[in-house]
């Protein structure tokens, strides 16, 4: 009853204060009727420009004026990090310490236990402070060196830490496709690192990166395929015509695919069928039918109704042709080894004819001549005149 008289008294006690408001609105959605036809025109223009970030744009930082009081409470994280890299965290802790004072976080070293910690402070205003200090500590111990790893206190700087070590059960083929994320002399890693603007980590079951949102997703992408076997250079490729693409202010608000290759798996080893396929009988709700005994089948043949002693002379018959077959194949094995083997024909080598040479009859001629005019003993046919010595000459002159 109360909640009825309520209902009823409100309007009642406003009855006059209503009838203002309602004048007033009715104003107010004249004014905006006629105000969104104008406005419709402008803000079909400006849908382009509320994409795109002006070139210089920064968030303005977070300092002190914003959080004056500071935190209620303290809030602290902490993770372990392997042996290997006690003896760098022990050179560059002064560092650390130093860059996490500025946004005055506490962090404390534990060598025994082997663990770092990071926790806030009275005087920490920033309450995102304590998360980069986190994710400060977890990349000094994925092995991020500390230049690196400092760049997470920045505004602009987000991080990811990829686990890769249950994707594939087999132990080599993670290697190598670990390896393969990697690259010879680390060249497909900081290919990567120049199309995304991150800085990527491989160690041991974890990939570590550092850099802008965007760049994180698609480093994060191309690790998970090249777990699932699918080679890094396609998704590099991509990404380097995306690249290009993003430089056109036409193509900022159209679809991509068009541009972007589309890679299929080609299953090249196919599966070996075996060589004896077994074929499934068809089910059958019934069970098989059940075999015959033996004196089923001596009924079958009439043998059951025979008497003892022709049974008997039957069975002996059978054992002595059984009998009677094996001391044949016995014999005959044992006469296989008198049996000479059969001799190969023996080839004899004939030595043939060399080929005669062409014979040259017009060369045997030109011989035939010349032993014709020449005779044993005889001068040539062509004699050469006998020539004088100058002395001879001399005396016939003087006779």
């Amino acid at each position: 009853m109360p909640s009825k008289v309520l209902n009823y008294a409100v309007p009642v006690c406003l009855s006059g204060t209503t009838k203002m408001a309602s004048s007033t609105n009715e104003e107010s959605v004249s004014e905006t009727q006629s105000g969104k036809k104008s406005k419709n025109n402008t803000n079909q223009v400006d849908e382009s420009q509320l994409f795109t970030v002006p070139d210089g744009w920064k968030e303005p930082a977070f300092t002190k004026d914003d959080n004056p009081k500071g935190l209620l409470e303290e809030s602290s994280f902490a993770t372990l990090f392997p042996k290997y890299r006690e003896a760098y965290l022990k050179e560059c802790w002064p560092l650390v310490q130093k860059a996490l004072g500025d946004s005055h976080i506490k962090a404390t070293l534990d060598l025994i236990e082997g663990s770092i910690t990071v926790c806030t402070t009275k005087k920490t205003f920033d309450p995102y402070a304590v998360v980069r200090a986190r994710d400060l500590i977890k990349l000094l111990a994925r092995s991020v060196p500390f230049e690196q790893a400092v760049r997470i206190l920045e505004d602009d700087m987000a991080c990811d830490i990829i686990k890769i070590g249950t994707l594939v059960r087999n132990r080599e083929r993670f290697v190598k496709r670990r390896q393969r994320l990697i690259g010879p002399k680390g060249s497909t890693l900081k290919a990567l690192e120049l199309l995304t603007n991150c800085y990527v980590m491989v160690q041991g079951n974890t990939v570590s990166a550092l850099g802008p949102f965007n760049g994180l997703k698609e480093v994060r992408k191309v690790v998970l395929d090249t777990m699932k076997n699918i080679h890094p250079i396609y998704n590099i490729k991509t990404l380097m015509i995306k690249r290009e693409l993003s430089k056109d202010p036409e193509l900022r608000l159209q679809s991509w695919e068009r541009f972007l290759p589309n890679f299929r798996h080609k299953n090249l080893t196919k599966r070996k069928e075996p060589k004896n396929k077994t074929t499934k009988k068809e089910y059958t709700p019934f069970p098989p039918q059940q075999p015959d005994s033996q004196i089923d089948k001596e009924l079958a043949t009439g043998e059951f109704f025979l008497r003892e002693s022709v049974k008997k002379r039957k069975k002996m018959e059978e054992i002595k042709v059984k009998q009677a077959e094996a001391l044949t194949k016995r014999q005959e094995e044992r006469n296989r080894a008198f049996i000479p083997p059969k001799e190969k024909p023996v080839m004899r080598k004939t030595n043939k004819a060399p080929s005669e040479a062409k014979i040259d009859i017009e060369a045997i001629k030109a011989k035939v001549r010349k032993a014709k005019t020449k005779k044993l003993g005889a001068p040539s046919v062509n004699p050469v005149p006998q020539t004088t010595p100058a002395s001879d000459k001399k005396k016939k002159k003087k006779g």
